[in-house]
């Protein structure tokens, strides 16, 4: 009997462990981040177990200086999502391209010049770059999409349409730059103040100059590569002001400044590609298309701002599902990229290999990441490492900053400059949710925070006598939108078609102050974007310009919205992605079924009262007597929800919204004034306890953030609805990968040419590989001039390697001595494909 309850009560306490370790929320307990300001030292403390995982990808000049015993202590995340690119004030983008500052003194600007501009495609030596910079680890870049990633290699061939190459060509660079400003001096305008003296010119007796902004706490990339470009400008004639200033300096300058003050011409910007994507109009709208913001000028009315109304329009139809087929929709994007290279106010250098690494001993398996983008919030959500001698489970991130900070940018949860850099993204990716997400393991779009069926979609999408995308699906009249005039939901009455429609509800759980997410919260952030993106008159004080750019375009695509009995709600939207049904149901869905107010183009999300606490401290003032605003600017504050002093005004804002038992307009007849009133005050007792108001809904909650040691602590938010063995799951995928691809070395257009691959496959995120199996599919895509292609099927023939074959007879009808662009493409079935292009040239 003993021995049976011995038996039991093991048999037990093993049920018991398994079932303990299937929690609600993420696998570990929390998340401690810490800086450093020394990469090298940083992986120090990784292979050491000091730390476990380095949230920055490692320089290649500092990972080979590793010995092999220290190089198997570390798990290493290869993945190319970083890029190198350059912006440039075009200031007045116009000829004579002079301005008059306000101090009254006029200076030439060379970079006002689009010939000069484009020519640094030419000068620069992206190769040399990549050689000898990132030492191999990186491949040329002329487009913002990352090569070999999937869905970008119709965009980089434009690049080759237009003649660049990886290594340049600086004869004729310089010889185009000195056209470019001969012309300029012959202007009648110039005609004596513009003139070549000696090696360089010189505008009214000074030498014309660029201050050329380059990053000095990226020692092993940026800070070299800025000075060899410099070096290069100055071989065209045109002096170099290097100021080499930190990311902090440097970023504000660039991106917060007028460029009407002319403080700065050109900067070293490095990105993260900020998800894994199969899709990019997101991206071209964002590196090349004004009203998004990230050009010169940042779309600031009330600064000077670069201007491309054909790229805006592109931009906005690709971003807001314009297209009605999928050829218009390659031919849009295509044409808007194509523009933004050729107006060069923003040039690519190269994308880089990154690697990550991680102490292999403290994990028990590896965490998902981006293929496209690296280690992300995903990767702390599935992080799991040895417990502690207390059980608990405990994940310790490094992350890089030369100035030891991780407080860079506002943690604005509002308007479009929050969470601007890495540091505080990294932290607010792993705490806050959006509706859906791209996945990292195959980029498709994926609902997060809904559910819906993709066979329930309806569209019936149609191009308008307005040249505007429109449907023929009846809108019922009793369908709501929010008057931001009169504030208030209303009807939007009879007569209304559209698009598409996607019925959808949200997937409840709770804020991390405890309080249930509900349908309440979908209204007033929907309410919210169209009281701040629409202008009610010269004095609205619920307006921003900027935030504007970014939502107006997609409300004005909103037809209504149905808020069913069952919690869910029906979006009536214009929005149409041509090719792929998949995200147009997601996204139409997530219109109306979303608690996210702001952020546009990031994840951040807050519940409804510190989004309007936040509000009311902007159009009505703060107690601390503080001008807040949800846009950055030197004369006013934006507001951070992290920020002492900023957090003490949302505290005030909220008792005062205690003491009126304030109701928002938008939630009237839908929240009493009780129910307000215990949310404002749950949010209250969770800035007492843990000193900031990001109350969010994501798996970590920010237990603590220390601004002393530059810490910040999660702790595991268990009301969350997914098990923390869900996500592992899910992700867990086979995907294959091309080794090498061998072209023929003499192809001639009279015998077949044929291209050997070699190729394998690997269970993702695992990284041992096997030869690639017959299951998969692998083909050849010959680009030709017109941008149509022609696809081959490539033929198995042992495990690992496939042949595949261009016919002689199509070769013939190709040009000698051309190099045309093949590309091979693998996958098993719709995972995030290999992608390897190669080139022919038939002799």
């Amino acid at each position: 009997m003993k021995k049976a309850l011995t038996a039991l009560a093991i048999g037990l306490c093993i049920v018991a462990a398994a079932t303990a370790q299937v929690k609600s929320g993420p696998i570990v307990d929390k998340v401690i981040y810490t800086v450093s300001m020394d990469q090298s030292l940083a992986m120090k403390d990784i292979v050491e177990g000091k730390g476990d995982v380095f949230f920055q990808a490692v320089p290649a000049n500092i990972l080979r200086t590793l010995s092999e015993t220290d190089k198997a202590k570390l798990d290493i995340y290869a993945v190319p999502s970083g890029s190198w690119s350059l912006m440039l004030n075009p200031i007045p983008n116009k000829a004579p391209y002079t301005w008059t500052k306000t101090d009254g003194t006029t200076e030439f600007n060379a970079f006002a010049i689009r010939e000069v501009r484009y020519a640094l495609n030419w000068l620069i030596n992206r190769k040399k770059l990549i050689d000898e910079i990132l030492l191999g680890d990186g491949d040329p870049m002329f487009t913002p999409m990352t090569p070999g990633q999937p869905g970008t290699y119709r965009y980089n061939l434009i690049a080759s349409k237009l003649g660049m190459t990886a290594t340049g060509n600086e004869r004729k660079a310089i010889a185009d730059i000195d056209a470019a400003m001969t012309a300029a001096s012959n202007l009648p305008e110039n005609k004596g103040k513009l003139v070549k003296k000696g090696a360089f010119w010189q505008y009214a007796g000074k030498d014309v100059s660029i201050k050329f902004l380059i990053r000095v706490d990226d020692p092993n990339g940026r800070l070299p590569a800025g000075r060899y470009i410099a070096d290069q400008i100055e071989k065209a004639g045109i002096k170099v002001e290097r100021l080499e200033w930190d990311r902090s300096k440097a970023s504000t300058l660039a991106y917060y400044s007028n460029p009407a003050d002319l403080s700065w011409h050109m900067y070293t910007e490095g990105w993260g590609a900020g998800a894994t994507r199969a899709w990019w109009d997101v991206t071209v709208s964002q590196m090349y298309a004004p009203y998004y913001g990230y050009m010169a000028g940042g779309a600031d009315p009330a600064n000077w701002n670069y201007t491309n109304a054909r790229i805006d329009e592109l931009g906005q139809k690709g971003m807001n599902g314009q297209f009605l087929t999928e050829e218009d929709y390659w031919a849009g994007n295509l044409e808007a990229t194509e523009l933004g290279i050729k107006d060069a106010c923003r040039v690519y250098l190269a994308s880089q290999l990154d690697k990550f690494v991680a102490n292999k001993a403290r994990f028990n398996s590896r965490m998902a990441y981006g293929l496209g983008d690296g280690l992300n919030g995903w990767s702390i959500t599935t992080a799991d490492v040895k417990p502690d001698s207390s059980g608990k489970k405990v994940l310790r991130v490094i992350q890089y900053s030369a100035r030891g900070s991780i407080f860079m940018s506002s943690w604005d949860p509002i308007g479009i400059d929050g969470y601007s850099d890495v540091y505080s993204n990294a932290i607010a990716n792993a705490v806050s949710e959006k509706a859906v997400f791209e996945s990292p393991s195959d980029a498709k779009d994926t609902p997060l925070r809904i559910k819906y069926d993709v066979k329930s979609v309806k569209a019936a999408p149609v191009i308008l006598a307005s040249g505007s995308l429109g449907g023929t699906i009846p809108v019922p009249a009793t369908a709501e939108y929010y008057d931001s005039a009169s504030k208030a939901w209303k009807a939007v009455g009879a007569g209304k078609t559209t698009a598409v429609s996607a019925t959808a509800p949200y997937i409840g759980g709770k804020w991390h102050n405890g309080e249930a997410i509900t349908v309440a919260d979908m209204r007033y952030a929907l309410a919210f974007q169209y009281e701040w993106a629409n202008q009610d008159g010269a004095a609205d004080k619920y307006f921003d310009d900027a935030y504007a750019s970014m939502y107006k375009p997609q409300l004005d695509t909103c037809k209504g919205f149905v808020y069913n009995k069952d919690g869910s709600v029906t979006s009536y939207v214009d929005y149409y992605f041509a090719p792929e049904m998949l995200r147009t149901g997601t996204t139409v869905a997530a219109y109306g079924a979303d608690v996210k107010a702001g952020n546009p183009g990031g994840q951040v999300t807050v519940s409804w009262e510190v989004t309007e606490a936040l509000a009311l401290m902007v159009a009505e003032g703060a107690k601390s007597g503080t001008t807040y605003s949800f846009t950055a600017s030197d004369a006013i504050t934006e507001v951070d929800v992290v920020a002492p002093k900023c957090v003490a005004d949302i505290k005030a804002k909220l008792e005062d919204m205690v003491a009126k038992n304030y109701v928002p307009a938008s939630l009237k007849g839908f929240v009493t004034p009780a129910q307000a009133v215990q949310r404002y005050r749950a949010t209250l007792a969770f800035i007492a306890k843990y000193g900031h108001a990001f109350v969010s809904n994501g798996p970590f909650l920010i237990s603590n953030i220390d601004s002393t040691t530059n810490s910040v602590t999660l702790d595991a938010f268990r009301d969350y609805p997914y098990k923390s063995d869900y996500w592992p799951k899910y992700f867990r995928q086979q995907i294959t990968q091309i080794d090498n691809v061998k072209a023929p070395t003499t192809p001639s257009k009279k015998v077949d040419a044929v291209f050997e691959i070699s190729a394998s496959s690997f269970v993702y995120p695992d990284t041992a590989t096997v030869p690639l199996s017959s299951k998969a599919k692998v083909e050849l895509r010959l680009q030709l001039p017109d941008g149509s292609e022609k696809i081959y099927a490539a033929k198995y023939q042992k495990p690992g390697s496939f042949k595949a074959t261009i016919p002689a007879k199509d070769l013939a009808a190709l040009r000698s001595g051309q190099a045309y662009t093949v590309v091979v493409i693998s996958s098993f079935a719709t995972e995030a494909p290999s992608v390897v292009p190669t080139s022919l040239v038939l002799f």
